[in-house]
């Protein structure tokens, strides 16, 4: 329903505002001095240029993922603002560049003949004269960096992008086309505001560029708007007189982007409903990002899963019984970086390779050994086709032959029933393999390691015993058949994952 969108639009928007106006001003820094020494120097023009496109070339989604590490590991606003910040740095270094170049060279020479400094020349008569081609060029910064800071989502940075995300991995259309209307909106106006200020310098007059103040003031306010929110606190208040053992911590808890996880986030917010904590939750996170957040002590509490924690993590190829993995998984995390393996939640939610029913009697499938030399083709989210079970698993069975296709797991379901693919590994406790009718196919040689659903707990979180014991309730509370319905609530009801977690919640009570 588009109110859960409006409720949450402060937030995001304001996050959104605070990445692309510090990172537009960061680029202006950067650029108009580089292109004032560039402009006289063609020496320096060439490579501060070919730099600036070097950069401009990389993916914003895979510059935003490389500021991670460069920043030490840190998550959140700082690296999405670097790769911003770098974003915005080219259209306006290079419309500098080009606008002083093309200064008339009589008007130039006219300026020392009347006795001019070279420096009263530059800040009198070349950056008047060169100053709309420069906002021109800061007009394009901006809408780029706008439509970039979408992609900030998984790196921790709140925007409007959250609704992107989220809405494609809960099939929240509504989110979706919410998020992206918001955002070209923002886009687009910010152009025309920034328009002003380049009628005003080309002009030179007061009139615009007051207009363009006030035009930047009116974008910001909607983030200042409460919308009748609870200011970051716990959206389940605890009631009149209950004990409070977290009273004024901060918890911060961690999701991963598919549906899953968004539920499972929520619903450990609502266990800690009557703690007093205030929580804050990062939401749609990579797989890699997350987890080095929760070593680092930059989110509290994550769930993730046994079997992409050993891979993953741990960079183990092997597949070891249960018992042993989950064993080896727990020492070393605890050892290695700090966190502790605080419970598992009761089930599993494995990778499993699943057909359409319809190709499942065609070809006579019922076990991946059946896939062997059909020269099929397989899709999976893209982080499975590089780990290592899927290498085991390829080659244990002669699976060689077979087409891989990397896809945001919203959609794989869909394409396997479409045929436009024949075989994904669907996730064991999604709703839509019994919806959708697929079939399961049996994995007799035990290639694919268990991944039960662990709730994991920070190096700083898991000293705090009266955190361990809100969460406590938790544990081995919940079983693939009731997530698997929750999972379906959003999936294929349509449901918001506040009510399917609320829903997971009070069934593990019953």
């Amino acid at each position: 329903m588009l109110s859960e969108e409006w409720a949450v639009f402060p937030a995001y928007y304001g996050g959104h505002l605070k990445l692309s106006f510090s990172a537009i001003l960061t680029g202006l820094l950067i650029s108009v001095p580089l292109g004032l020494f560039a402009a006289r120097s063609k020496r320096l023009a060439g490579p501060s240029l070919g730099v600036a496109s070097v950069i401009q070339t990389i993916p914003g989604i895979a510059l935003l993922a490389l500021m991670v590490p460069v920043m030490g590991g840190r998550i959140g606003f700082w690296p999405a603002y670097a790769a911003l910040a770098l974003y915005a740095v080219l259209p306006v270094l290079r419309n500098t560049i080009v606008g002083l170049q093309g200064v008339d060279p009589a008007v130039r020479e006219a300026a020392l003949g009347v006795g001019m400094t070279k420096s009263q020349r530059l800040w009198q008569v070349d950056l008047p004269l060169a100053m709309p081609v420069v906002v021109a060029g800061l007009r394009t910064a901006s809408v780029w960096v706008v439509g970039a800071a979408t992609l900030s989502t998984p790196v921790g940075a709140p925007s409007l992008g959250n609704y992107i995300f989220q809405g494609l991995q809960t099939r929240n259309w509504t989110a979706v086309i919410f998020g992206c209307v918001v955002s070209a909106l923002l886009a687009l106006t910010l152009d025309q505001v920034i328009r002003l200020f380049e009628q005003a310098s080309a002009r030179r007059r007061k009139g615009p560029a007051i207009a363009g103040l006030v035009g930047l003031c009116l974008l910001a306010v909607p983030a200042f708007l409460s919308f009748n929110q609870n200011s970051g606190v716990s959206s389940f208040q605890a009631e009149a007189g209950a004990t409070v053992p977290l009273a004024g911590e901060t918890i911060t808890i961690g999701a991963k982007a598919f549906t899953e996880q968004y539920i499972l986030a929520e619903l450990i917010d609502q266990t800690l409903a009557d703690t007093g904590a205030r929580t804050e939750l990062k939401q749609g996170l990579g797989s890699a990002v997350a987890f080095d957040a929760l070593a680092r002590n930059e989110i509290d509490i994550m769930v993730d899963y046994s079997g992409t924690l050993w891979a993953s993590v741990l960079k183990r190829t092997d597949s070891p019984p249960r018992a042993m993995l989950n064993a080896v998984t727990s020492a070393r995390l605890l050892e290695d970086y700090g966190v502790l393996t605080y419970a598992p939640l009761g089930f599993e939610n494995a990778y499993a390779f699943a057909v359409s029913a319809e190709t499942a009697e065609r070809l006579n499938l019922t076990s991946i050994s059946d896939l062997s030399g059909k020269g099929l083709s397989i899709a999976s989210d893209p982080e499975f086709f590089g780990r290592s079970e899927w290498t085991r698993t390829r080659d244990a069975y002669g699976l060689s032959d077979m087409t891989t296709r990397g896809m945001d797991s919203a959609f794989m379901y869909d394409a396997v029933m479409n045929n436009e693919v024949d075989v994904i590994t669907a996730y064991t406790t999604d709703g839509r393999i019994d919806a959708y009718g697929l079939v399961l196919l049996e994995e007799p040689l035990g290639t694919l390691p268990p991944y039960e659903a662990l709730i994991l707990l920070s190096p700083r979180a898991a000293a705090d015993r009266a955190l361990l014991g809100a969460l406590e309730p938790l544990a081995g509370a919940l079983s693939n058949e009731t997530m698997r319905a929750a999972n379906g609530k959003v999936d294929l009801d349509g449901e918001s994952v506040t009510e399917a977690a609320r829903w997971l919640g009070e069934t593990t009570r019953k």
